[in-house]
């Protein structure tokens, strides 16, 4: 699409561009060969070893690494989800930890609403006399918005649930019930797959987005209990690192997500007195730079210092400075068509209050352990 300056009118037709698919990568070997042997310096090359450290090292079954997949940015408006989805199905994500609106914005996908492919460069007062929603070249109508929300507070009333729940239960929930209400969705909805395959997803800021914001609803006008208790969320994501022979995470954009990730091992040595040690793999495919001082931007050297990282391990981390957008799908062709393209799932989602239990027991010890210590 030619360029137009910002400001110029949105043109007659805005929602008449292509909807957003559901893109699911297939394995192409066309596309390992240019990420192997075309992808020689710079971005390209640490994608390319981003590439090799997951597909060669964290899916060896004698690693049987536990994998963390963090999402931030509008990845599933950009239709992402379909490269989400196919890696849950393969076994090659064992827990998500997600900003709340990748969620949301899945649910559009999830209950058959269409987002169109349009451009940035138009006249947002225009669109918004249109009713029309934007998300940098992704728009959609307002009313989608608003039937999302209906669903959201209709499902929270059949739910029934009046206590304080993780969010991994929640959407769960969410994800267990478009599995009966809309069926069709499975092979393109995160939260949909997410619950056919086990797969717990968290957010770590559940109030920051539409979800968060109707089950303040569903509490103020429905006089529910029911509440996100980020306790419960802290605590899984420590029970999942400390139950992980090896661990290992993709971290796409940065933010919120990446941290509440890698917080877990200080969690776990600081805290609970537990030496879990640091992350054996780290990957990050993203645009934040180290030179702001920004988690978002930090490498995995500066995560050495706070023990999220294990020193020795070095060698198996890599950051690749590209658009999650692009190298993502690109990261997943490679990945999906390697020989290790696939893994029994762990399906962590029901083995949260085994695994939490265990947590408890060890931190018991280590507290009572540190108490004799001091005497």
């Amino acid at each position: 699409m030619p360029y137009r300056h910002p400001g110029a009118p949105a043109p007659k037709g805005a929602l008449s561009g292509k909807p957003i698919t559901f893109y699911r990568p297939k394995g192409s070997q066309e596309v390992r060969y240019l990420i192997d042997e075309g992808f020689q310096a710079f971005n390209a090359a640490r994608l390319s070893e981003a590439c090799r450290i997951f597909s060669e090292k964290m899916l060896d079954a004698e690693e049987d690494t536990t994998i963390g997949l963090t999402i931030a940015g509008a990845m599933t408006p950009a239709g992402i989800g379909g490269c989400v989805v196919e890696m849950m199905d393969r076994g090659l994500v064992d827990f998500i930890i997600s900003t709340g609106a990748n969620l949301y914005h899945d649910l559009h996908h999830a209950l058959n609403f269409t987002l169109h492919r349009g451009s940035p460069f138009v006249d947002d007062v225009s669109l918004y006399e249109q009713g029309i929603i934007r998300i940098y070249d992704v728009l959609f109508p307002a009313s989608v918005l608003l039937e999302t929300d209906a669903y959201i507070r209709d499902f929270l009333v059949r739910w029934g649930v009046d206590r304080p729940v993780s969010t991994a239960e929640l959407h769960f929930a969410l994800g267990q019930d478009l599995l009966v209400t809309h069926p069709e969705c499975r092979e393109h909805s995160v939260l949909a797959a997410a619950a056919a395959c086990g797969v717990p997803i968290y957010t770590s800021s559940p109030g920051d987005s539409s979800i968060g914001m109707n089950v303040a609803f569903h509490e103020l006008m429905n006089d529910s209990g029911l509440m996100i208790d980020p306790n419960k969320d802290v605590n899984e994501i420590c029970a999942f690192i400390l139950a992980g022979k090896k661990n290992g995470c993709v971290i796409l954009g940065g933010g919120s997500p990446k941290n509440f990730y890698l917080q877990g091992q200080p969690t776990l040595w600081e805290v609970y007195g537990i030496p879990k040690g640091g992350n054996d793999y780290f990957i990050q495919i993203t645009t934040d730079q180290v030179v702001w001082g920004g988690l978002s931007g930090a490498t995995p050297a500066e995560a050495v210092s706070w023990g999220k990282v294990n020193p020795g391990v070095l060698p198996d981390t890599a950051v690749a400075y590209v658009d999650s957008t692009i190298g993502f799908p690109l990261f997943c062709e490679y990945v999906v068509g390697s020989p290790r393209g696939r893994r029994p799932l762990k399906q962590l989602v029901h083995k949260r209050d085994q695994l939490v239990a265990a947590l408890r027991k060890q931190a018991k010890e280590s507290v009572e352990s540190r108490a004799e210590t001091r005497k």
